[in-house]
């Protein structure tokens, strides 16, 4: 559908577009969406919007390591867990993220994750985005619609939607045909699991990933082994600290870092630092690089995740590699060349600042369907994505680091966002 346009301006489009997600990234992407005249529809797979910050007591009670793909339920968040980022740097552009009055609310500088689902809750509200989102919708498949020419590219989209509260209620499934597809699914869901421990198949004990982690309870009086220095195994160590019996951390390095100094001078009693694991024993032995050794109840991965699209069928054309940890191809880690702009994602990188830099791809991708902003030929596209990757490579990060933008060029998230949109750049 055209939009009326004054003299010598685009006459811009009107687009159906599903976004796959409800949470930070997803909401960004809906409100962009619409306020560049596009038709919405969000696909949520949760009873609720919010994404990773709607708390779910259950876990994977089966495959507590989460290995199996996709994983049953999407949160990972843990119940002792709280912002890192002060409140101020965590709100959208114009809805800023304030203390406010209410039962359960949280005014610290630094709260705990409810008050983030009730913030996001909040944004909908504002900008009554909730009767674009269908809740308790999982996305099946998205894959080119058989209308489709390379001209107009359209989109099958099959969900099924649960009709009553558990997994295993009556499910209704369809299929709708979309101009476009916004994936903003995000990636703290799909469990990654270390390649270098010897023994994890025979080790009869309990073992679980960070992701199926919830309270420290069931770990009373156990010896846990956690693995991982990273926020989470920092985080599930201190809590354990309240109730294990010892809680043992294993760090890829196995120097303490400033943050871990403090941790093990508060918890000396409990907590040892270690390097990494060597081996998992079948007698319960866990034994480390070093030679050293400790008999454990739990083993906890806090490896972190990897990017999982299980939905998504292109034929090739976007692929998940290097063990999880790369997307591509994707153009500045939004565009497929080959399927631009019809299939976007929203929310790949890693280490930016959320939600302005999820509200900066929105708003190009929304911009770019509508036609006011236009992208440079296919070809240009894909030279600038291995471009990217061989710069990077000739720098010495690693390949996994390819979608962490704040943590290796800092300044690149701001020219991104001068690059491709009008938003106000983030305050000092």
């Amino acid at each position: 559908i055209g939009m009326a346009a004054g003299d010598g301006e685009p006459v811009l489009q009107s687009k159906s577009v599903c976004v796959v997600g409800g949470g930070m990234a997803g909401l960004a992407a809906a409100r962009e969406l619409r306020r560049e005249g596009h038709a919405v529809t969000v696909m949520e797979r949760s009873g609720d919007v919010g994404g990773q910050w709607l708390y779910d007591p259950r876990t994977d009670a089966e495959d507590p390591l989460g290995a199996a793909v996709p994983v049953r339920v999407p949160s990972s968040i843990y119940a002792c867990l709280r912002l890192i980022t002060p409140r101020e740097a965590m709100g959208f552009s114009d809805f800023q993220f304030l203390p406010r009055d209410g039962p359960g609310r949280d005014p610290r500088r630094f709260p705990a994750h409810r008050e983030l689902h009730c913030y996001l809750r909040d944004f909908c509200n504002a900008f009554g985005l909730m009767d674009a989102v269908r809740l308790n919708t999982r996305v099946l498949r998205v894959a080119l619609a058989p209308t489709s020419t390379t001209t107009t590219r359209q989109w099958a989209v099959r969900s099924v939607r649960r009709l009553g509260c558990t997994e295993d209620d009556e499910a209704q499934e369809e299929e709708e045909v979309f101009d476009a597809v916004v994936v903003a699914t995000g990636h703290y869901s799909q469990p990654m699991l270390p390649r270098d421990i010897e023994g994890m198949g025979e080790w009869r004990r309990r073992q679980l990933h960070s992701h199926s982690y919830r309270t420290p309870e069931p770990f009373r009086g156990e010896t846990v082994v956690v693995v991982g220095c990273g926020d989470s195994g920092k985080d599930i160590a201190l809590d354990l600290c309240r109730v294990a019996r010892e809680v043992h951390l294993a760090s890829s390095s196995g120097v303490a870092t400033p943050a871990v100094s403090r941790m093990l001078a508060n918890h000396g009693d409990v907590l040892r630092l270690h390097p990494r694991i060597r081996r998992l024993h079948a007698d319960g032995h866990v034994e480390f690089v070093d030679g050293s050794s400790v008999a454990a109840d739990t083993v906890i991965y806090c490896t972190g995740y990897t990017y999982s699209f299980p939905f998504l069928d292109t034929g090739g054309a976007v692929t998940v590699s290097d063990s999880g940890y790369v997307v591509g191809p994707l153009f500045e880690h939004v565009f497929p060349p080959s399927l631009a702009p019809s299939l976007s994602f929203v929310g790949v990188p890693r280490k930016v600042p959320v939600p302005w830099f999820f509200e900066v791809q929105a708003r190009w991708v929304a911009q770019v369907l509508s036609g006011r902003r236009a992208l440079p030929a296919e070809e240009e596209m894909l030279r600038s994505v291995e471009e990217h990757l061989r710069a990077r490579e000739a720098a010495g990060v690693p390949r996994k680091l390819t979608h962490n933008i704040g943590g290796v060029e800092r300044e690149k998230v701001y020219e991104f966002g001068e690059k491709y949109s009008d938003l106000a750049p983030l305050e000092e």
